[in-house]
């Protein structure tokens, strides 16, 4: 998953949110140096993407882009995730995308300067950028997929990405529909254990 479905999944928790968002900035044990409540987040980001990457029908999805899209293929499939969020986000929760964003981008910046440094230097341009939202439009996506094609090292084909989702839009809705309900429930269940 990305972005947006690890902030939503954290649910109203504060530390619990900032912890699932900043947890790919912070390697190995350096969870500790967070508050509990961060610390928390962390872990939940792991064990989300840990039940992600083992979901058979994440797996199905991996596999009908990997042709195209080789080892980021999981990276696509987490983006177009995230589109069927942003999309039917209204459905998932009790406010609009909009003002989701705009209450999670404000309180990220109020904990910017005790965020790790790599957060530090992309979340304005997320913020600037509103890539929460756009990710509610293909062209939003599109344009995510072609700018990390352009940090890859090696040629990935992620700038393709969105056509792919266009030509395979109701596939790839139906991937998400099946899947997004359990990783829910997993997450309700997994949420207080930690």
């Amino acid at each position: 998953m990305n972005y947006l479905a690890h902030l939503y999944l954290s649910g109203n928790d504060e530390e619990l949110l900032l912890g699932n968002f900043i947890a790919d900035a912070v390697k190995g044990n350096k969870a500790t140096n967070y508050s509990p409540g961060i610390a928390r987040g962390i872990k939940l980001h792991r064990l989300i993407d840990s039940y992600t990457d083992s979901h058979p029908v994440v797996s199905e999805t991996k596999t009908r882009l990997r042709d195209k899209y080789k080892k980021y293929a999981p990276v696509v499939a987490d983006l177009y995730f995230d589109h069927f969020l942003a999309k039917h986000f209204e459905r998932f929760a009790n406010e609009s995308l909009d003002a989701y964003t705009q209450r999670t981008y404000s309180l990220i910046s109020n904990h910017l300067p005790n965020l790790p440094e790599r957060v530090q230097y992309f979340f304005p341009y997320m913020m600037a950028q509103n890539w929460l939202l756009g990710y509610a439009e293909i062209e939003g996506i599109a344009k995510a997929l072609t700018g990390l094609s352009r940090r890859t090292s090696f040629e990935s084909g992620m700038e393709t990405a969105g056509e792919e989702l266009t030509l395979n839009y109701s596939l790839y809705h139906q991937d998400f529909e099946l899947f997004f309900p359990e990783l829910e429930k997993y997450v309700g269940e997994v949420k207080w254990q930690i």
